[in-house]
């Protein structure tokens, strides 16, 4: 039987991938998230030529839990779950006489930015395979369930007929700024994100607080000195984040839990999320700055450069006129 792109994702679908699309790594190539940083295909291998894109999502009720450590968890069996799927996906390929690989999940390359950037940007691979586009906060969002989702590539020589790219925004945007007024580390820019702030939250003991905890125990006077650093706070979440991955990965789930995109926000979360603690005078004051800017037909710093690509050049357009009905 041929390789084809609908039987590739029919057989994504029954292993366990919520949503599934093809990108061509040809148009992938010819654009990068950012061109200094190119992150495409053809730096990870030649001869890809299609770039199958799955999420699978987070259940939505672990947004409720008051106990951070069950939203972690339940991110690794996600990620876990994401796997495998790309496994058997891969070796489902190469049965039809394609090579084909997945991408190394949550990887980071030391010569690129200094943050957490990789080889290629799985979610805008999944945006130009037309699984959704992204938000104000840069989190992919998809129309099943916003940004509570993860994503994985699998790259191969195959051609596969690609899927469309969406060209309307599917987040609100500025009018509804819920992700900016959550964010406890205040990082959220205009269609962009202070990632070292966004980290103190999100990593509270990832590498920069190993860092800083190491260079505080070489620099303590004596044993008894190196000891009284080890039984701090910080030493214990490093080793629970090594053991455990709690509070090293996924500590900060605000922007996921209050972003009303996605079919799952009203069935789940809308009832609890609906206030949000975290708003400020300050934060409501820079989302008006923001939405002067678009009023006054300027284009934001984060969609400059070609960048509105993955925001949806079309703008947006509510549930009511995306049905068809009269506004």
């Amino acid at each position: 039987m041929t390789l084809t792109a609908e039987l590739l994702k029919a057989k994504a679908r029954e292993i366990g991938a919520d949503g599934v699309g093809i990108a061509s790594a040809a148009v992938l190539n010819a654009h990068p998230p950012d061109p200094k940083h190119p992150q495409i295909p053809e730096r990870i291998a030649p001869g890809i030529r299609s770039c199958v894109a799955f999420f699978k999502r987070i259940p939505a009720g672990a947004f409720r839990a008051r106990d951070l450590a069950c939203v972690h968890h339940v991110d690794q069996l996600v990620l876990r779950e994401m796997d495998k799927i790309g496994y058997r996906l891969a070796r489902v390929i190469e049965e039809h006489g394609h090579w084909a690989f997945q991408t190394a999940a949550q990887e980071t390359v030391w010569e690129m930015k200094n943050a957490s950037y990789g080889y290629l940007s799985t979610r805008h691979v999944a945006i130009e395979a037309g699984l959704g586009t992204i938000g104000l906060e840069l989190n992919l969002l998809t129309p099943e369930c916003g940004p509570r989702c993860y994503t994985t590539v699998v790259l191969t020589d195959a051609e596969l007929e690609p899927d469309g790219k969406m060209t309307a925004q599917l987040c609100i945007g500025e009018p509804c700024s819920r992700c900016l007024y959550s964010c406890p580390g205040d990082a959220v820019l205009h269609w962009g994100l202070d990632k070292r702030l966004c980290a103190q939250y999100a990593q509270e003991y990832g590498f920069s607080t190993i860092l800083k905890t190491l260079g505080h125990f070489l620099e303590a006077p004596g044993v008894d000195g190196e000891l009284s650093v080890l039984r701090q706070r910080e030493f214990f979440g490093i080793w629970q984040g090594l053991l455990r991955v709690v509070g090293a990965f996924g500590d900060c789930p605000r922007c996921l839990a209050v972003c009303p995109v996605g079919d799952d926000y009203n069935r789940f979360l809308r009832d609890q999320q609906r206030e949000i603690p975290e708003k400020t005078d300050a934060k409501v004051e820079r989302a008006r700055a923001f939405l002067g800017v678009r009023k006054r037909d300027e284009v934001p710093a984060g969609m400059a450069d070609g960048r509105v690509r993955w925001i949806g050049e079309a703008g947006y357009r509510g549930p009511l006129r995306r049905a068809g009905t009269p506004p």
